[in-house]
């Protein structure tokens, strides 16, 4: 199975890119975040004809937004969703994958950015980062991961070589003790870093280069903010992950580059 997971930066806007990359690198699923699109705008047709024709999405106009196209069979994978932190914002959507194998479940997040300031009390999208990190390790707890893949923006840099400068971004919102150690902790919930397990550190790994950086292969000024993680009954079965970094040079780009697992299952 080849899955990719891409904050696409709006699903309406980078459509023919989404074609683009179905064509070239042909995956059996595709996770998306920030599709910035409600429900009834949603272009399932459109999608189907590109060859995804089991679909689970959440959306709302102008922000956030996940979905989950593929391939293979699946089915909602809960039958009460959590509302994280109250706020129906559309954050996350899980699938039943109905492979050769049998049966995995696959989680699609897209964590709250937290804005600029790294500090709860002066900033409330960071208090709802720090709360929506809390919730997660907590619900996970309870319902430790089986046979289960994450993916996502989770919108943190957890590792001293995730990140361009560890030194220089220890004060800056997605590489801050707080946040990484809650990424951390969310992780230990039962699953393991694919990523860092296929490309060990200290080789630097980044998904994200900021709109900012005019020549952004020149500074490499990146963060990995995208995820794939897996819980150790199938992660074994992975073959490798590539991130997907050419489409940064593509025609009206995600700031974000796609993550690309090939694993047998």
């Amino acid at each position: 199975m080849r899955l990719i997971t891409w904050n696409i930066n709006s699903l309406r806007l980078r459509l023919p890119l989404l074609t683009r990359l179905s064509e070239e690198y042909a995956p059996d699923v595709i996770c998306l975040q920030e599709t910035k699109v409600p429900d009834p705008l949603y272009p399932q047709e459109a999608l189907t004809a590109l060859g995804y024709p089991h679909q689970l999405y959440r959306g709302m106009k102008s922000y956030n937004g996940v979905t989950i196209l593929s391939r293979i069979p699946l089915e909602p994978a809960l039958s009460h969703a959590p509302d994280w932190c109250g706020k129906m914002d559309c954050r996350h959507v899980a699938a039943r994958l109905h492979t050769d194998s049998g049966p995995v479940n696959l989680h699609n997040f897209y964590v709250p950015a937290g804005g600029d300031i790294p500090d709860p009390d002066e900033n409330e999208k960071f208090a709802h980062k720090l709360a929506f990190l809390e919730e997660a390790k907590e619900w996970f707890t309870a319902h430790p991961p089986k046979r289960s893949i994450l993916v996502g923006d989770l919108n943190i840099a957890p590792l001293e070589h995730d990140v361009w400068s560890h030194k220089q971004l220890l004060k800056i919102v997605s590489h801050t003790p707080i946040e990484t150690s809650g990424l951390l902790d969310w992780m230990h919930t039962g699953f393991e870093d694919a990523m860092r397990t296929a490309i060990p550190e200290p080789e630097k790994l980044y998904t994200w280069w900021s709109y900012r950086n005019r020549d952004w292969k020149k500074s490499n000024r990146g963060r990995r903010l995208d995820h794939i993680w897996a819980t150790p009954d199938i992660l074994p079965n992975m073959q490798k992950i590539t991130v997907l970094s050419a489409l940064r040079d593509w025609e009206s780009p995600s700031d974000h580059a796609p993550v690309m697992m090939d694993i047998t299952l």
